[in-house]
């Protein structure tokens, strides 16, 4: 036998083998619990299946075509409000009606991170993530009340992966991957005039990218959710000192405040319009099988600790974790609504003052999906309406308003980003692979009136402590202790 055809049957061999390994390391876990059983108020916790290689769907984005639109629920109706934009990501709606949207990706690497870094890097690309950010803010303008925004301006350039968006008294907040600054802007301007100011620093980039932002009414303190690092801590606690929680700053004293901690990656951020207390989506975890972790919507309390990366859910202890387990995590909350395992839920606004989506979404909350790329079957990839009862309080499953976006054959037409109130109560949806802002509007509808913030009574503050009279006699309790 020749040494040239020695070599191919090796080199076949090699191939072979390389397949074979391929197809088991990528073959991953399939769900078996039913999707209705893992989401909503009290999901279903299947078993972990710790993974040493995560399962891997992706849906390869191929975009829309002219004609098409994604499909809305009864009695809604969707058309394009924006399209040609370069990854549309976060989307913030000004008081005059103009729509802010952030351009963006994730800031380049500054090193090759090793082969884990430069197999997600492939993972990204193909997820449609990859590419150089455009790193600008733009603004839209419908001008003519047609649905369609005819106007395209610039406002800023030059950011540095720039997500958060606020704006408040002739003020707009951004937020870059590693800090908020602040810029003068007037409302209807073309430009944005005048040098910015840093209101805080943030933890840089790392796995989770985006930084988010909320202004409570008032315009005095600013929410920013920022992400872990990695999936569990993998790198040690020490990288992800400033991560996986939101952040509350004073805009007067600039003094900040962690708000609520153990978030793996907060991201959408609201205000209850029943309460007034802050809301976060929030993506859980990875590689514990297709039915684990759901990601989640949840209030936010003060001083609240959701538990990452040791817990989630409530009491349910990641065996994988191995660094020392803190004293708070007795005191670990349990999110308030499962929003499906690996579904990547982004951004998310509560119904409000009047929003045009018709009677049967008007007391709840928009959801957008971005989609998974490591579960199987995939999930994801739309928006979801979660109701909440006159308490203010998630009820029932997710009801689908805009689907459309995956397709039979395993590719997507597009990924849901964030949701936005637009001035004439249509619900506005980033769509960043396809670049395009779409509008959900039910048509001929109403607009739907303010929700009725829950109220009550205070408790009496109690000035006098009782029990003062208790003695400890022979009928108490007594415990002894014998010295060995």
């Amino acid at each position: 036998m020749s040494l040239a055809k020695k070599l191919g049957i090796a080199l076949l061999v090699i191939l072979i083998v390389l397949a074979a390994a391929f197809w088991f390391l990528t073959r991953g876990d399939t769900a078996s619990v039913p999707w209705e059983d893992v989401v909503g108020t009290d999901p279903t916790l299947e078993e972990p299946n710790a993974e040493g290689i995560p399962t891997v769907a992706i849906a390869e984005p191929v975009g829309w075509a002219a004609d098409e639109v994604p499909v809305a629920a009864e009695g809604l109706a969707v058309m394009r409000f924006a399209d040609g934009l370069e990854h549309p990501r976060t989307l913030q709606a000004l008081p005059n009606g103009d729509i802010l949207v952030s351009l963006t990706r994730a800031p380049a690497k500054q090193d090759d991170g090793g082969i884990t870094a430069w197999i997600a890097g492939l993972l990204m690309d193909r997820a449609g993530a990859g590419g150089e950010s455009p790193n600008q803010v733009v603004l839209l303008r419908d001008a003519d009340g047609d649905g369609r925004a005819e106007v395209r301006q610039t406002l800023l350039d030059g950011l540095d992966s720039p997500s958060g968006l606020a704006w408040h008294d002739g003020t707009l907040y951004v937020a870059n991957h590693d800090e908020v600054l602040a810029y003068p802007y007037e409302l209807g301007a073309a430009t944005v005039s005048g040098e910015p100011r840093k209101i805080t620093d943030l933890a840089a980039a790392g796995g989770h990218w985006m930084r988010n932002l909320a202004i409570n009414e008032e315009g005095t303190k600013l929410y920013v959710a920022v992400g872990s690092d990695t999936n569990i801590a993998d790198k040690g606690m020490e990288a992800e000192e400033g991560r996986a929680l939101i952040w509350e700053v004073d805009l007067e004293s600039g003094r900040r405040r962690i708000f609520g901690g153990g978030l793996r990656n907060p991201n959408g951020l609201d205000f209850s319009p029943w309460s007034g207390e802050l809301w976060t989506t929030v993506n859980e975890r990875d590689m514990l099988g297709s039915d684990l972790v759901p990601d989640y919507l949840t209030n936010v309390p003060v001083g609240a600790q959701y538990g990452w990366p040791w817990v989630y859910w409530g009491d349910n202890f990641d065996r994988r974790v191995d660094y020392p387990i803190p004293a708070y995590i007795n005191y670990v909350r349990t999110p308030e609504y499962a929003l499906g395992p690996h579904v990547a839920a982004l951004g998310f606004v509560f119904s409000a003052e009047g929003a045009q989506m018709g009677e049967d979404f008007s007391s709840g909350a928009f959801v957008a999906r971005h989609g998974s790329w490591n579960r199987k079957p995939p999930s994801g990839y739309d928006v979801v309406y979660v109701a909440f009862d006159e308490r203010g309080n998630p009820t029932g499953k997710p009801i689908p308003v805009l689907t459309g976006f995956l397709q039979d054959d395993g590719t997507t037409r597009g990924r849901p980003t964030w949701v936005e109130w637009a001035g004439d109560g249509a619900l506005l949806v980033s769509d960043d692979t396809a670049g395009i802002i779409w509008r959900v509007i039910a048509p001929g509808g109403t607009r739907q009136g303010a929700i009725e913030q829950v109220t009550g009574n205070r408790l009496p503050p109690q000035r006098n402590l009782r029990g003062q009279e208790a003695t400890f006699g022979e009928d108490d309790y007594a415990r002894s202790v014998t010295a060995e």
